[in-house]
């Protein structure tokens, strides 16, 4: 009943000519306030020009000064969802079928059939490529090596990236093009695994990939434009209408503007370059505008302090618990971080700095105080996975926005568990606690590394169990967050962390009308059932983008 009211809904919409004034009524509308309360509308009054005009209470009596009303016959709606730290294109070039895909794989032996699988389907691709191996899914634990991958394509390089994004294995003949021998000594912030021996691995961690990636063909116009058409098309079946891009590229930058120019953006971009080259060679001394009626925009600049969990890259203040002697490495010393971080700064632009463990977070929050701009220039740590307890009330005295990624923490709680010990988890993905202490929270995915779908990330906030349930009951529940929260989290406060609060991400007077047909009341299902919600309808601007086939 509820999918069948939802679709007529939809279709109401679709046929719903522009009007200077529509009122959408008799439909059950769900948003977040901006202190993360849950709030209901009956209806919404959108303009010609797709933004909201007011929002009817429930039980309010319906204006009839009106031009046309579009009856959605109960259906459920909500506010455009916003993943506040997302890669778009490495999603759409994921998507790509030349991509190889290993998310899940759950041995050295699968990784081999699927790699050899790939490359017989593909024998004219010069180089075989994909991401998203995980060694703790494997029964060994086991990192891959060149060997493994010289057991099943020795004719071609081959280069598959970690699922976190932060190491990657080559074969033999990926490396040799590379010219990686066993005098190729560590970049500064990276590290090539060697074996007792002292011969590379195969396997390149942090800054140490750039030494194997910059041979790999970069993807022409034609496969980033296909590639950013794939990436939209699958943010916006999930509900997402705007997103964080972490770490653009001139040539993504490119293919945001060709498809801006052809009228052909339809999710919002609020565009983060990857470091100050790219910020100075696209947005010049200072932010761009936003462009397109509000859907793109380059506002800051992505650094990086350290590695992942994962690859025992995040920066550690004691030895890791599985790797004793190891506290992780710097991808960017603290010289230049501050470095970048002062020449953005000074040039209006806001700063997203990646930091995973305890020390790294540490840094980058003393960088952020040495800035002094506070809460004004809202820069932001990505991902804030470990802090230590002293530092978690820092963040709010020096404004800085937490960055999180809800799903990260069901993917990591057992690692983390294993890398850092029972005792150093006080401040472990602690999302309430940092609310608590004020500090504003913004929710994504971090897509690829995690599938974007934002009612997984809303299940994982407000229970902090993995898709099997477990833990049972939540990893360390007391940081779980309420459904306001988690809903806020990837609606206005992802808006504000992405300097738009006021232009989109909340259905208020003078904003966007992005929203979304959705086939079940998430107040009203279990929280674990939140995460099967199905997205019938994606409208942005009042226009349907996508729709449920």
């Amino acid at each position: 009943m509820i999918l069948l009211a939802a679709s007529t809904a939809a279709t109401a919409l679709l046929a719903a000519p522009a009007q200077a004034d529509t009122l959408y009524h008799n439909l059950d509308g769900l948003h977040a306030s901006a202190s993360g309360e849950l709030q209901r509308f009956a209806g919404m009054i959108v303009d010609d020009d797709g933004r909201i005009v007011a929002l009817v209470e429930p039980g309010g009596a319906l204006p009839s000064a009106v031009d046309e009303m579009v009856d959605l016959q109960g259906a459920h709606v909500l506010p455009g969802l916003i993943d506040a730290h997302g890669h778009v294109m490495g999603l759409g070039l994921a998507a790509l079928d030349t991509e190889l895909d290993l998310t899940g794989t759950a041995s050295i032996e699968e990784l081999q059939q699927r790699v050899a699988a790939h490359a017989a389907a593909h024998p004219d691709l010069p180089w075989i490529t994909g991401r998203g191996w995980n060694q703790e899914l494997f029964s060994d634990g086991r990192l891959p090596s060149a060997a493994d991958l010289d057991a099943v394509v020795a004719d071609r390089p081959v280069w598959l990236g970690r699922v976190d994004g932060h190491a990657a294995v080559g074969n033999s003949a990926a490396m040799r093009l590379a010219g990686i021998t066993a005098e190729t000594a560590d970049p500064d912030g990276g590290a090539v695994l060697r074996d007792e021996a002292g011969q590379a691995t195969g396997v390149f961690v942090d800054a140490a990939e750039a030494l194997v990636n910059v041979h790999i063909p970069a993807p022409d116009a034609a496969r980033m434009d296909a590639a950013l058409i794939a990436a939209q098309d699958f943010l916006l079946s999930q509900g997402i209408t705007a997103i964080a891009d972490m770490g653009t590229s001139i040539a993504d930058w490119h293919a945001f503007r060709r498809a801006g120019d052809a009228d052909a953006l339809n999710v919002r971009i609020m565009s983060y370059a990857a470091a100050s080259a790219p910020a100075a060679a696209i947005a010049g001394t200072g932010p761009t505008p936003w462009l397109y009626d509000d859907r793109l925009r380059m506002g800051g600049i992505k650094l990086y302090s350290d590695g992942a969990l994962g690859s025992r890259g995040a920066l550690l203040k004691a030895d890791y618990e599985d790797d004793h002697g190891n506290r992780g490495l710097p991808v960017m010393s603290g010289e230049q971080l501050r470095e970048q971080a002062g020449w953005a700064a000074e040039r209006g632009f806001q700063l997203a700095i990646h930091a995973i463990g305890d020390a790294a977070n540490a840094e980058v929050i003393s960088i952020f105080e040495e800035l002094g701009s506070g809460h004004e220039a809202r820069h932001r740590i990505e991902h804030v996975q470990i802090l230590d307890p002293a530092d978690l009330p820092r963040l709010s005295a020096a404004g800085i926005i937490a960055s999180m990624q809800p799903v990260h923490q069901t993917s990591d709680w057992q690692m983390a568990e294993k890398r850092l010990g029972m005792d150093r988890l006080g401040g472990a993905y602690a999302w309430k606690s940092l609310l608590d202490a004020g500090t504003r929270l913004a929710l994504g995915s971090d897509v690829p590394v995690e599938h974007p779908n934002p009612f997984v990330g809303l299940k994982v906030a407000v229970t902090r169990e993995d898709a099997q349930g477990s833990p049972r009951g939540g990893w360390r529940a007391q940081e779980a967050l309420t459904l306001g929260q988690a809903l806020a989290g990837f609606t206005g406060w992802a808006a504000y962390a992405g300097m738009a609060d006021g232009r989109f991400g909340s259905l208020q007077p003078g904003a966007h009308a992005d929203f979304i047909i959705v086939d079940r009341d998430i107040s009203a299902v279990s929280p674990q059932a939140i995460a099967d919600t199905e997205v019938i309808a994606t409208y942005v601007d009042g226009e349907a983008v996508w729709v449920a086939p």
